[in-house]
């Protein structure tokens, strides 16, 4: 037996519960992993809470993020006593996720755990750390570097908003942080942002193009947002489009992208090839400075992932939920 978050749906309605499941429920799998910690990110949240489409099939377990040591394998890259960290591949959707003590999986979607990083650490860093250094390598690849201009993130008291700040100052960008939370002023001052603007400045509908200001941006928002910041980025920048906190709409013109060769980069991390996680994940390694992690991370049990899931969507959630699936 092990506990798990499960959902489900019939004719009583969708709801979500802290159970004991019996092993024997696991879904099919090559790796079965003892978790020792995931997390609670805004996907869950919306999963959990059944405010948006996110789970595909019930019951499910969710959890897009897990950390553990290999119990069992017949997968030829892992073997008991490995330890193993996931994000995405559509688990905690299609597939039982990571909030609950036991996981059986694929092994194709499992990398081993980053030399240097705990369990508990590489959980603070997540889908939403691994989702900022996946921006961060965009920016770079399309000819962003410190010395083009400063660069901006939005929904920068966030999970992932969190880590591009932290990760794009650590390797000397300017950074600017749009929040709506002014009272995250000096959060985001201590990772690294060296001004911040206030989200409604960016939130409404704008022109087509506005002042050229940004050589590129991290955008989690989406929707007029999105829109504004591709308006507002200087020539031949470049935005990284990794989530949709606004809304999924893009009301937005061809402006930037062919008066200023502005190049709109979008982010998966879902479905991201082995190869692109290795080099995220060894990217986080050497420029991450892991001290951040502590202001950035709040730890829960379980028990607590429920009512939690409605605080994030609520907006009341800064940075990073870590859930220790032991406690």
């Amino acid at each position: 037996m092990f506990r798990a978050i499960l959902i489900d749906k019939d004719d009583s309605g969708y709801r979500a519960s802290l159970q004991e499941l019996d092993e024997a429920r696991l879904p099919e799998g090559d790796v079965r992993v003892r978790v020792s910690h995931s997390t609670l990110n805004y996907k869950d949240a919306l999963a959990i809470t059944g405010k948006g489409p996110v789970v595909r099939q019930f019951p499910m377990v969710p959890g897009v993020d897990l950390a553990g040591v290999v119990e069992e394998s017949s997968h030829p890259d892992f073997k008991a006593g490995d330890a193993v960290l996931l994000n995405g591949w559509g688990v905690g959707e299609t597939h039982w996720g990571g909030l609950a003590q036991v996981a059986r999986l694929k092994g194709d979607w499992l990398i081993p755990l980053p030399q240097g990083f705990s369990a508990a650490e590489a959980m603070a860093v997540g889908t939403a750390g691994y989702t900022a250094m996946l921006s961060v390598l965009a920016l770079e690849r399309h000819g962003v570097s410190p010395e083009k201009g400063e660069v901006l993130v939005t929904g920068a008291s966030g999970g992932v908003g969190s880590f591009a700040v932290a990760l794009l100052a650590q390797l000397g960008y300017r950074v600017v942080a749009s929040t709506g939370r002014v009272e995250e002023a000096d959060y985001l001052k201590q990772l690294g942002a060296a001004e911040i603007i206030l989200r409604a400045t960016l939130a409404e509908p704008g022109r087509p193009l506005g002042r050229e200001r940004w050589a590129g941006a991290v955008d989690s928002v989406g929707s007029h947002t999105l829109a504004n910041v591709c308006a507002s980025t200087r020539y031949g920048g470049c935005v990284a489009a990794c989530g949709l906190a606004q809304g999924m709409e893009f009301p937005a013109t061809v402006a930037p992208f062919i008066l200023r060769g502005v190049t709109l980069a979008g982010i998966d991390s879902v479905m991201r090839p082995r190869a692109d996680r290795l080099e995220a994940w060894s990217r986080l390694a050497r420029d991450l400075d892991k001290k951040l992690l502590a202001p950035i991370t709040r730890t829960i049990g379980l028990e607590e992932v429920i009512a939690v899931a409605g605080e994030l969507l609520a907006g009341r959630v800064r940075g990073r939920v870590v859930v220790d699936v032991n406690r």
